[in-house]
């Protein structure tokens, strides 16, 4: 997780995650959106879906890159946003995530 509130007016943290192939971005997403949207938090706007090598979740606050590997190796936003703070992160994989 990138902390870019400094740094943009877009938004303030960047979360960014790969998955491994196509169904599995699709799973981690739904994941995210499922578990957000138990607590009545939808997102603003959703990109990717149609090709899954890089979907896009933006919270407003908070926008979430879900990359596949070589997607996320071209992209390179961690290179790019270098200036912003790396926030880590306690990600216990769960086993309801699944394409």
């Amino acid at each position: 997780m990138l902390d870019i509130s400094k740094l943009t007016q877009f938004t303030d943290y960047f979360v960014i995650m790969n998955g491994e192939i196509d169904q599995h971005l699709k799973g981690i997403s739904d994941h995210i959106e499922g578990s957000l949207k138990d607590e009545s938090v939808r997102p603003h706007h959703v990109e990717g879906r149609q090709n899954l090598s890089w979907i896009l979740l933006d919270y407003i606050d908070v926008v979430v890159h879900i990359f596949t590997p070589p997607m996320r190796q071209f992209y390179d936003l961690e290179a790019f946003w270098t200036e912003a703070k790396s926030l880590p992160v306690d990600f216990e994989p769960s086993e309801n995530i699944v394409a």
